[in-house]
Order: C-alpha cells, then sequence, then structure tokens
C-alpha cells in the first residue's frame, strides 16, 4: 500500500446562499506528504455525508467552526493506514476520524481511533456505531428521556439517526413506534423493515392531521429531525409532560430567512412539556456504554442498518445535496474506490 504524490480533496469554493449547489464545490488535486514523527498517513474508505455540514458552509459562530473558503473541508470518515511514524497505529489498522471529503488524511496518530472490523462493517463506524447512532442513543434516552411504554414520534424517520430512532425505542419498550418520511417506500420500509408501528408520508397531506390518526390517543416522546410543521404538529399531539429532543431542523437549513416559530409554542407551557437541544458531542464521555449496549444489539441482529453509497471521491458534493432532497434511505455515504 504505497503513498501518492497526489489526491484529490472538495474545497469550499463560496459560502452558497440558500440550497447549496455544485459551484460552491472545489475537485482540487493537492499534495500527500509523507508522516512525520508521531503521524499516519490514511487511506480513506468511506466519507460520511451529514445534513449538519450544511451549517458549517456558512460564515457564522456555532458549535463547531465553519469551513474556510478555499480550504478542504472535513468530516466523518473511516480508512486505514498506509504508513506509520507512531507507535500507537500499525500499517494495516482500520481507523475512525474527522478528516473526510478527501482521498488520504496526514495527521498526528492521536487524531485516530482504531476500531474492529472482524464482526461488522467499517462503514458502520460512520452510521449505527457512529454519531449517527450515538445521536439517536442519547437523544432518545437521555435528552427525551424515553420509558417503557412511551409513544414515541420520530421526523425524518427513513435518514441516518431517525431510522435508528425507531428501532432503539421498541428495543427499549416503547408501546408505539410511529414515523414521518418522504416517499411511500421509505413509510412502505419503516413499517415493513424496521418495525415502526405507523408510518406516514408527510407529502400526502398535513403533518397534524395524519399525526393525529396515527396517534389518536397522543404520543409522550418526539425526537425532532425536521422542525417547522413537524415540530407544530408534535406540540399539538404530545401529552401532559411530553418530552421533546431537539436534534435538527433540516427543512430550514437552506432558508434565506428566520422562520417562524410554531404557532402553537404556548402548548409547551400549557401541556408542562420539555424540550431540550443537544449536539452529539455532549456525551463523547459515555460513548463506551453507547458501543457495548448498541454493537450488541447490531451482532444479534436486532437492528437493521440501511446505507445510500455513491463511489468515488468527486461524487461528495452530488451526495450532500441529495440529503436535501431525500435521495437518502438510511446513512448516506460515499466510498472511495483506490483499485484504479
Amino acid at each position: 500500500m504505497g503513498i501518492p504524490s497526489t489526491a484529490t480533496e472538495i474545497h469550499l469554493a463560496s459560502r452558497p446562499v440558500g440550497l447549496p449547489s455544485k459551484d460552491d464545490f472545489a475537485i482540487v488535486r493537492a499534495e500527500v506528504r509523507e508522516p512525520g514523527d508521531g503521524e499516519v498517513v490514511v487511506r480513506n474508505d468511506y466519507l460520511s455525508v451529514d445534513p449538519y455540514m450544511r451549517g458549517r458552509m456558512n460564515d457564522v459562530k456555532s458549535y463547531i467552526p465553519p469551513f474556510r473558503v478555499g480550504e478542504v473541508m472535513d468530516g466523518g470518515a473511516v480508512g486505514t493506514v498506509v504508513a506509520s511514524r507512531s507507535d500507537e497505529l500499525a500499517v494495516g489498522d482500520t481507523v475512525l476520524h474527522e478528516y473526510g471529503w478527501r482521498e488520504y488524511a496526514v495527521a498526528p496518530a492521536t487524531r485516530f481511533r482504531a476500531v474492529d472490523t472482524t464482526r461488522v462493517p467499517a462503514s458502520s463506524y460512520l452510521s449505527v456505531l457512529g454519531m449517527p447512532g450515538q445521536t439517536a442513543y442519547f437523544g432518545l434516552f437521555d435528552v427525551a428521556a424515553m420509558r417503557p411504554g412511551d409513544t414515541v414520534f420520530v421526523s425524518g424517520a427513513a435518514g441516518a439517526v431517525g431510522s435508528l430512532v425507531g428501532q432503539f425505542a421498541k428495543l427499549r419498550g416503547a408501546r408505539r413506534v410511529i414515523g414521518s418520511a418522504g416517499s411511500a417506500d421509505k413509510v412502505a420500509y419503516l413499517r415493513e423493515e424496521l418495525g415502526f408501528d405507523e408510518a406516514f408520508n408527510y407529502k400526502d397531506g398535513p403533518v397534524a392531521e395524519q399525526l393525529a390518526e396515527a396517534a389518536p390517543r397522543g404520543i409522550d416522546v418526539y425526537f425532532d429531525n425536521v422542525g417547522g410543521d413537524h415540530l407544530e404538529a408534535a406540540l399539538t399531539s404530545l401529552r401532559t409532560y411530553g418530552r421533546v429532543a431537539m436534534c435538527g431542523a433540516i427543512t430550514q437549513y437552506n432558508d434565506t430567512e428566520p422562520a417562524p416559530g410554531p404557532r402553537n409554542l404556548f402548548l409547551a407551557v400549557t401541556k408542562r412539556l420539555s424540550m431540550r437541544g443537544f449536539i452529539v458531542m455532549d456525551f463523547a464521555e459515555r460513548a463506551r456504554e453507547f458501543t457495548a449496549e448498541v454493537s450488541r444489539w447490531v451482532r444479534d441482529d436486532r437492528v437493521r442498518v440501511r446505507e445510500t453509497v455513491t463511489s468515488g471521491i468527486s461524487s461528495m458534493p452530488d451526495a450532500f445535496l441529495g440529503l436535501f432532497s431525500g435521495d437518502n434511505l438510511g446513512k448516506m455515504l460515499v466510498r472511495l474506490d483506490h483499485s484504479a
């Protein structure tokens, strides 16, 4: 496994206004240098594509620094060590890291974490055993404090996080799990493959009406990946002392003007609701707890994982844009083919 002199990486070419386009990205050939003391060279095998990356394309202060125009972007990736000048990692090790959007990464070994691929595919560490899985796990059980017997509603339920939320809820004793998705095929996937008790296509009619029909006695927990009309509908359906885990609002990520808040927000007062936003890194110290339980579910085939995989580093912009048009079922990934 040699080291090429150059490799491809994706740079932010410009900051988008509204929905990004391919013109906002640049495909660049860059030098791959030899590792220094304590460093490794990693050949990336899978790159993660995630909605949160849209926020990093804006020049605004947030919980994570924005991408810089004219520089390589980054994100989750799994790869193979091809050169090492560190005692911590050896050539051939599979590692998880945050140097995505490029074919090769060179950095201190301490910035990479070795993962075991003898029982699960490497890509699992970017989905069920990675950030999406941790988001679903801690958002549902800690932030929303789901309890056995609860009725749970999750929006964006066919995506990387939502598809796991529904399954985790069932495994921990939810009485009823309801999901929304954007196509008939995705609704069928939720019901027939993932074991959701009910699911509906939010394009078929008002979300509030469809949710009321799916949960006529109300819901206890809402896991929000979408915001907008879904959040408003959930506030109406939540029972007294209901809980909301506010994970994302993908319907608003490309808005050029601030979106209005739910018109029925005062229900949070009258119903004594708990609504809490969270970032998965808040729970980093409990990663071992998560891995122990969820890896057991995966090994026992109690959790089903679907991935939408495109090939080649140049497909990264299209894969990313596909998140906002609903192209993905489960986790969106890009696989790099280094055989050429």
